[in-house]
């Protein structure tokens, strides 16, 4: 009993430890806030101490082949599916700011904060110029 107890501790520990570690790394579904409708994969990892995010998946086989013909600069005319569209975010706290995110439709780059909420939840916020003025999206875990 006394070794089933430890084990189930262990393990239980241990389950703790891999989804703190994990933070806001992973593929996320993206989720549309107008729409409610899920779009795209997105791919978050860290490089040189940043946060980025590239689409590694276009959910609507329709869109799978789009462009963004609305970007500027070196996007401009890039397939979406492989974009980054989140850009340097830093950590801060129990959130990630100091960074942008490009919604390829528009062609616009927005100030970005994202921020955890539980393990399978990512709030993800684009704002111009002050942070409660903008759009959130919730994005899921996959």
């Amino acid at each position: 009993m006394k070794k089933y107890f430890l084990t189930l501790l262990l393990v239980f520990t241990a389950g703790i430890l891999s989804a703190a570690a994990q933070g806001v790394t992973g593929k996320w579904k993206t989720i549309d806030d107008e729409t409610g409708e899920a779009k795209s994969i997105v791919e978050i990892y860290e490089k040189d101490g940043k946060i980025y995010g590239k689409v590694v998946e276009i959910l609507n086989p329709a869109k799978r082949e789009a462009k963004c013909t609305k970007c500027k600069g070196a996007d401009k005319n890039k397939p979406i599916l492989g974009l980054v569209i989140i850009k340097g975010l830093e950590k801060d706290g129990d959130e990630y700011t100091d960074g942008d995110i490009l919604d390829p439709n528009k062609g616009k780059l927005y100030s970005c904060t994202i921020k955890l909420d539980g393990k399978d939840k990512l709030d993800v916020r684009g704002y111009l110029g002050f942070s409660f003025i903008g759009r959130s999206q919730t994005w899921i875990r996959v």
